[in-house]
C-alpha cells in the first residue's frame, strides 16, 4: 500500500468521526518529513481522540500499521500520529487557527477531502 492510499484511507477515519475541514497535503516533493500530511479539525478534546483513535484503528485494520509515534492524545488538544511516509495532525479549532499547518505546508500539493457523508446526503 503506498503512502498516498494510507493518506486516503486515514481521511477516510476522520470523517468517520466527523472532523472537521479535512486536508491532505502531499509533500514529498518539498520535504523529506514525510510523504502526506492529513490535517483534520475536532470540536472537542473527546472528539479529537475519537478521531485520532478511527485513524489508528483503520489504519492498523486495512495497512497492518501502528503509528511509529504518537503525541497529544491524553490532552485532546493536538493529537499527532506518525507513521513515517503519513503524519496525521487532528487539531481543536483554537490550536489549527495558531499554528496554522496548511499555510506552513503552503508549498505542499493540496488536496481537499469530500466527505462520503456529503456527497450521500446530495
Amino acid at each position: 500500500m503506498d503512502s498516498e492510499q494510507l493518506a486516503e484511507i486515514a481521511a477516510e477515519a476522520c470523517d468517520d468521526r466527523k472532523a472537521t475541514d479535512i486536508q491532505l497535503i502531499r509533500i514529498d516533493e518539498v520535504s523529506s518529513l514525510a510523504d502526506w500530511m492529513v490535517i483534520a479539525g475536532g470540536l472537542s478534546e473527546v472528539q479529537v481522540r475519537a478521531i485520532a483513535k478511527s485513524v489508528e484503528d483503520r489504519l492498523e485494520v486495512e495497512a497492518d500499521r501502528l503509528p511509529l509515534r504518537s503525541e497529544g492524545l491524553n490532552e485532546g488538544k493536538w493529537a499527532l500520529l506518525d507513521y513515517g511516509e503519513l503524519i496525521v495532525h487532528v487539531l481543536q479549532p483554537s490550536e489549527r487557527g495558531f499554528y496554522d499547518l496548511e499555510a506552513f505546508w503552503s508549498h505542499g500539493e493540496h488536496h481537499g477531502f469530500i466527505s462520503a457523508n456529503l456527497s450521500k446526503a446530495s
